[in-house]
């Protein structure tokens, strides 16, 4: 059994939230009980999820996706009421970490993808390992059908691809979730290809237009890794026991 503050202060000593300017709040969103043996982690916190933190009897709910985005209407009303009265009536702790859980050099959604991937990682195109988000690296050669073959088997998801160019793919970028607007920041480095999570209209003709291959590999998909990670961290850290739960979601 641990103390909620004693670990949260350990995940913000190691993410660093203050230093991000987010869209978000990130660290405790919701208050629960102190003592925390169980921790659950997913990537967002809609309702199936806590559901089966309920279920599960968990302490604490950590999550990439959480609550009070920005411009998000303020009243609890319907849907977030729900939400809100099943982590309060069963004392649950909700804690989330969104851009410093993308960014982080170990633990973070784009190192994590990179490892499943095979890929390299050189670097960040917009800041240092640890606080850029946009980062870059070097796969094994391979063609436009086998990687998307590779991205399928790693993630289980078929990716939407649109060709840039013919040649083989060796020199690649990527940012996880929705990341489709950096394509023009990725295409001025010179790149084989740009990884991430959504697509948007406008990103087949910039692609196209660019040269630079899109591997639309899913939100949901390209983010299970890094809050699985940090939960696997914390419960070593603290001894505490720790289970991850994957919400399908095809987006």
């Amino acid at each position: 059994m641990s103390a909620r503050h004693d670990m949260i202060a350990a995940i913000e000593t190691e993410l660093r939230p203050g230093a991000f300017k987010d869209y978000t709040l990130n660290g405790l969103q919701v208050e629960g009980r102190e003592d925390v043996t169980r921790v659950m982690s997913g990537v967002t916190a809609c309702q199936a999820l806590l559901d089966e933190a309920v279920a599960w009897n968990a302490d604490l709910l950590l999550v990439h996706h959480g609550y009070f985005w920005k411009n998000e209407p303020v009243e609890v009303t319907g849907m977030k009421r729900r939400r809100l009265a099943t982590l309060l009536a069963h004392d649950i702790n909700l804690l989330a970490y969104h851009l410093p859980l993308d960014a982080h050099a170990t633990l973070g959604n784009n190192v994590q993808l990179a490892r499943r991937l095979d890929i390299t990682p050189q670097g960040c195109l917009d800041g240092e390992p640890g606080e850029g988000l946009l980062w870059h690296g070097t796969l094994p050669t391979m063609d436009h059908t086998a990687f998307a073959r590779l991205i399928e088997s790693r993630l289980g998801r078929s990716p939407l691809v649109i060709n840039g160019h013919s040649r083989p793919l060796k020199r690649v970028a990527w940012c996880t979730g929705g990341a489709q607007d950096m394509l023009p920041r990725v295409a001025q480095a010179g790149v084989d290809a740009f990884i991430s999570g959504e697509i948007s209209e406008r990103t087949t003709h910039l692609a196209r237009e660019m040269g630079v291959s899109y591997f639309a590999a899913g939100h949901h998909a390209t983010e299970r890794d890094g809050v699985r990670a940090l939960g696997d961290w914390l419960a070593s850290r603290f001894a505490l026991e720790h289970r991850f739960v994957d919400i399908d979601n095809p987006a």
